[in-house]
């Protein structure tokens, strides 16, 4: 199966082309039932017409590349209100958002971790915890997946 970056490198130049951000690429589900989901962005933001266009487009190139094994579901949405994190930079673009962290095994006793985005040092998120007030260096290598979250 080809690897999510492989996938993000083949997409990110149809989608940059048509005008939009590449936020990011998923592919989740079992083998019978996956989905490949590609989350676009622009400043003005993403309306349905935004998805249908980039979606037509990478369709093409997915058939012609055939990267995924199988038979697979597309789905092109914008990133939404909790926007998944993908990219190292965005951990400084979004400082003093709400994120909220699943980590890949425990880091000073969590494996989860919701609190306030406070950027990116030597390869770890700073995130200041809310109950605690305690601040977390979490490596980036142990972030499982990441989203900004909506205030309570």
């Amino acid at each position: 199966m080809t690897g999510i970056q492989t996938l993000h490198d083949l997409l990110e130049p149809t989608v940059v082309g048509l005008g939009y951000e590449l936020v990011g690429v998923e592919l989740t589900g079992a083998k019978s039932n996956r989905t490949l989901r590609v989350y676009i962005d622009t400043p003005a933001g993403i309306r349905l017409e935004d998805c249908e266009a980039v979606s037509h487009q990478i369709s093409g190139l997915l058939d012609v590349e055939d990267p995924i094994s199988g038979a697979y579901a597309l789905e092109v949405s914008s990133p939404g209100l909790d926007r998944p994190i993908f990219k190292a930079a965005d951990y400084e673009r979004f400082r003093g958002e709400r994120i909220k962290l699943r980590l890949l095994e425990l880091h000073a006793g969590r494996r989860r971790l919701t609190g306030t985005l406070q950027g990116l040092e030597a390869d770890c998120v700073v995130v200041q915890e809310e109950s605690e007030g305690e601040t977390y260096r979490i490596p980036l290598a142990l972030i499982d997946r990441a989203r900004l979250e909506l205030e309570p």
